[in-house]
């Protein structure tokens, strides 16, 4: 038997707390720091979504994961001028394709990653950890790291940034248990392959399916295997925009995921960009600042100098509903996928407000005609590929 001791489960009254196995030694080492009970359900899980993604696409991936969900997920696709501004990257700055991947997936949701736990595919190099160490994270878990790379994670959060190698090789058991109540539950591990394969049969008129969004589709199907349910995913160049996990209803879904992927879209305008931001900001007080103007009712503003005009050298008009709306009519390019069949129509009226173009879902409600109606309506290409993905 192999264990690591912890310092407690999820919350502080949970003593003793632990991992281990049964049989054989851990697959991970803690090199720096020390983790804690639902950091390593994050890195665990994130360590699946990216090393999937990775295989599937044979593109270097990340995630940033939170209370076991991503709140963001990306393989390395070169970032646009726009994206890097949004990002925080500066316009000298090489990125790794790693260290794209990893700006892309903290940056898909960026209020969601505060204090994340980050899961990286490859060996961490020099510019991921760089751009690691820029942000108020938990952790990190990757396959390895260079001897620079480690020594500044090392020295992250003044030395208590937890550090974790995991062993590329390792398979676990076919079969994977957990107890609840008292009580053992046990089934097979939900080893199911997700690769650009699964994108199929196509049950729309239109069935053209891009290769920008054939990447889409599988990095929103792999990050929904690893999403707690009820969950949607929105996707567009090589990275989650918008995830809705956890709900009751899928339209809730649909409608949390499609109001991250507006913000993500939002964050890009030029008027987003140009935000005159007080000298020496944060970069999390920037963001809380973006998060605020772009989801403020202008009828209920605040005076100058109170909300978040208080970040700026000069107010800045905010977004109308008439104005957002606009903006994002201009957009499209957007993918979807759903860990369970569409019950209604009103799930794509949703996503059709949001660019949505590209949809993977398992098909199989009685109203799957409806559905599929709405989607020819719209101009959607829907493949029905029968893989549920719910994940508890």
């Amino acid at each position: 038997m192999d264990s690591i001791q912890l310092k407690y489960g999820c919350n502080p009254n949970q003593r003793p707390a632990r991992i281990f196995t049964e049989e054989g030694k851990l697959p991970i080492t803690i090199l720096n720091g020390k983790a804690g009970y639902i950091n390593l359900l994050d890195a665990l899980n994130g360590w699946q979504l990216v090393s999937s993604l990775d295989k599937a696409l044979d593109l270097p991936a990340a995630a940033s994961f939170k209370h076991v969900s991503p709140a963001g997920a990306a393989v390395g696709l070169p970032l646009n001028e726009a994206e890097r501004a949004m990002y925080f990257v500066s316009e000298n700055r090489d990125l790794s394709p790693l260290a794209t991947a990893y700006t892309r997936a903290r940056g898909s949701d960026r209020m969601s990653s505060f204090g994340d736990f980050v899961s990286l595919s490859r060996v961490c190099d020099l510019s991921t950890a760089r751009c690691i160490k820029a942000e108020v994270s938990d952790g990190v878990i990757a396959p390895g790291y260079t001897e620079e790379a480690l020594a500044l994670l090392k020295a992250k959060r003044n030395g208590t940034f937890t550090v974790i190698e995991i062993d590329a090789s390792y398979e676990p058991m076919e079969l994977e248990q957990r107890t609840v109540f008292g009580i053992r539950f046990e089934q097979g591990r939900n080893a199911i392959q997700l690769d650009q394969k699964v994108l199929e049969p196509i049950v729309t008129e239109k069935s053209q399916l891009p290769e920008e969004a054939k990447i889409d589709l599988v990095v929103a199907l792999i990050a929904l295997k690893y999403t707690q349910s009820n969950s949607v995913c929105y996707a567009k160049r090589g990275q989650t925009i918008g995830v809705g996990a956890g709900q009751q209803s899928r339209i809730h879904c649909t409608r949390l995921a499609g109001d991250k992927a507006d913000l993500w879209h939002l964050r890009q305008s030029e008027r987003t960009l140009s935000l005159p931001f007080l000298p020496n900001l944060s970069r999390n007080e920037k963001d809380n600042a973006i998060e605020q103007f772009l989801t403020d009712e202008p009828e209920l503003s605040l005076s100058e100098g109170e909300g978040w005009r208080r970040y700026f050298t000069e107010c800045p008009p905010p977004y109308t509903a008439e104005e957002k709306r606009a903006y994002l009519k201009t957009l499209g390019g957007v993918s979807l996928a759903s860990d369970a069949f569409f019950p209604f129509r009103d799930n794509i009226d949703r996503a059709s407000r949001s660019g949505v173009e590209y949809i993977v879902q398992p098909g199989g409600s009685v109203r799957d005609d409806l559905v599929v109606e709405a989607c020819n309506q719209y101009g959607i290409v829907m493949a029905c590929n029968s893989i549920r993905l719910f994940h508890h």
